[in-house]
């Protein structure tokens, strides 16, 4: 099938390239923009696209807010951006998007990023990773010496605890299923519980619970 993508970017220029890009591939049609971020959800409500690439600092309504409102519909939000910042990427995880690349990361990375979105799975720019591991497990040792840690629903089973920490680490689901030795369908299994008990909407929430929990260390 091919993956329709709405761009939103501020810059004209900056969407041609994107678009540019995306329609190289067989796979990718580009089928709105916008200019805003308010332009961004009125279109992509309008058109439905399967993923939406979208700039953290629009006007009217930047891509923090692009990606809570459009949590709940079907597309799948990715945040592009040239601001390597924490508190931007933080703030799209926790409101659902399903992937963050820099505007720098390269062609290669970003058509990865709107195939993963699409797939279900996200991914993050390895070059910023590190960095979003280590501010979001210090947060979250704070958290937890002053409330003892968010814990999940229902306790996670030793598979589960493995998948977790496969998916904070960037790790698909099909390089989950070969790692562990399961099916691709098991994995998927597993990722639904899991979203489930701890309470977050897909893949990202549970990466970013597992960086604010300090699951890695562990790990």
């Amino acid at each position: 099938m091919t993956i329709r993508v709405l761009l939103a970017d501020d810059q004209a220029a900056v969407r041609a390239s994107l678009r540019i890009i995306l329609e190289d591939q067989p796979d990718i049609t580009v089928v709105a923009e916008a200019g805003d971020g308010v332009e961004a959800i009125e279109r992509a409500r309008r058109t439905r696209p399967d993923v939406c690439l979208v700039d953290v600092q629009m006007p009217r309504l930047d891509g923090i807010g692009v990606a809570r409102a459009l949590a709940v519909a079907p597309s799948r939000v990715v945040m592009v951006t040239t601001f390597d910042l924490d508190e931007y990427v933080h703030g799209a995880l926790r409101c659902g998007a399903a992937g963050f690349v820099l505007k720098d990361a390269g062609p290669r990375l970003l058509v990865e990023a709107v195939r993963a979105a699409y797939a279900g799975d996200a991914l993050i720019s390895p070059s910023i990773t590190l960095r979003l591991l280590r501010h979001l497990a210090g947060r979250g040792a704070g958290a937890r010496s002053r409330s003892g840690g968010r814990a999940p629903a229902q306790p996670l089973t030793a598979r589960e605890t493995e998948i977790v920490r496969a998916v904070a680490r960037g790790r698909t689901n099909q390089e989950i299923a070969d790692e562990l030795f399961i099916t691709l369908s098991t994995v998927k299994g597993h990722v639904s519980g899991i979203t489930a008990k701890l309470g977050v909407r897909n893949r990202v929430g549970i990466a970013a619970w597992a960086w604010e929990n300090r699951m890695m260390d562990a790990g």
